[in-house]
């Protein structure tokens, strides 16, 4: 007898939030690959995915959701599921068709899983829509889910808080690096189509405020250009009031994996802003290449970057930086620590954890 595990995949036709949708990519490629002995992954798609889902090698099947992705948006929050839930799930974000069912009798478990609480932390950066889904969403987690996935311990506190009623069937699994992320042989290439120098400081994630703050510091320097990962909404204006030459900073937007490495490739260092409760795939992605990274104290980045990165409070980051950037030696020192640290997290490992953790439920 076969077991087959059915995986939500929710933005393969209408990617809403990159790093989500490439998060589920991933792990339904490392689900597939590390599938225990008669055992099989099957995808789980909305009504317009059917040819994206065909892409992914080794699923065994594809179950159409009757809706669009908008249809699910709407309607799984609310408990209609249009025939697809039942059976071993597994959601890589909220999305899914959370409904009651007995795992002791009829073998039915579904677990999801939450990569950041900013629908709860910073509502206001998100439309409506997304906020009310994702709170009626965990609303259902709570009453339905087997188990609730998190990328760190610091996340499942926050989320404890939010959701005391999940108790113990919050389960900590770490994020990665997209598999096999590195440098590509076209970098440079690459980053002349985007307008990227070959020595920049990349900023990523943070506030509007903690974007103008950072800018502004070093307005006045000739220093090397700045990329911005991770924009904020309004970041000509965070620009301007940070009275920072516009053409020292480039904003290129949403880049796949293969653009983003390239940029990375032409970094000194990698500022992560960012004091959420949200998993940190810049920084970690930063440290796979091996460039140094200067953190924001928060939980977070305490737990998941640890000795990997410079890590200082929101207001001695420049000086940080300027500690890391001090000498050739400890700018090697801190690209070293960065590499090794990169190293612990792996698709493999999260998606072994996650067939553990089904075969425990």
């Amino acid at each position: 007898m076969t077991t087959v595990l059915k995986l939500v995949l929710d933005q393969l036709a209408d990617v809403v939030a990159a790093d989500t949708a490439e998060a589920s990519l991933e792990v339904a490629r490392a689900l597939i690959a590390t599938a225990p002995a008669r055992c099989e992954v099957a995808g789980v798609v909305a009504s317009d995915a059917g040819n994206a889902a065909a892409a992914i090698a080794g699923l065994a099947q594809t179950v159409r959701a009757p809706f669009p992705r908008t249809g699910l948006l709407a309607s799984w929050p609310m408990g209609i599921t249009g025939g697809v839930a039942g059976g071993l799930l597994h959601a890589p974000t909220l999305l899914a068709p959370l409904v009651k069912h007995d795992r002791a009798h009829d073998l039915e478990q579904t677990v999801v899983t939450v990569w950041d609480l900013a629908a709860w932390e910073t509502p206001a950066l998100l439309p409506r829509a997304t906020v009310l889904a994702q709170r009626a969403l965990l609303k259902r987690a709570e009453k339905h889910a087997d188990a609730v996935v998190v990328p760190t311990h610091a996340l499942a506190e926050r989320l404890a808080e939010i959701a005391p009623r999940l108790g113990a069937r919050v389960r900590v699994i770490p994020g990665a690096a997209p598999d096999g992320f590195r440098v590509p042989t076209d970098a440079i290439g690459r980053r002349r189509e985007l307008g990227v120098p070959d020595r920049v400081a990349i900023v990523a994630g943070g506030t509007e405020e903690q974007l103008r703050a950072v800018l502004s510091s070093i307005a006045g320097e000739e220093t090397v250009s700045v990329v911005i990962f991770d924009e904020p909404a309004d970041i000509a204006g965070v620009i301007e009031n940070a009275g920072i030459a516009r053409d020292r900073v480039i904003i290129p937007g949403r880049l796949d994996a293969a653009d983003r490495a390239a940029v990375l490739d032409a970094a000194v260092l990698l500022i992560a802003l960012s004091e959420q409760s949200a998993f940190p795939w810049r920084a970690i992605e930063a440290m796979v290449l091996g460039v140094p990274v200067v953190a924001a104290d928060s939980p977070v980045h305490r737990e998941v970057l640890l000795d990997g990165a410079r890590i200082a409070p929101f207001a001695e980051l420049r000086d940080a930086a300027g500690e890391v950037l001090a000498t050739p030696d400890e700018l090697h020192r801190w690209a070293v620590r960065a590499g090794d640290r990169g190293r612990a997290f792996s698709w493999r490992d999260h998606a072994e954890r996650v067939w553990a953790l089904h075969a425990e439920l």
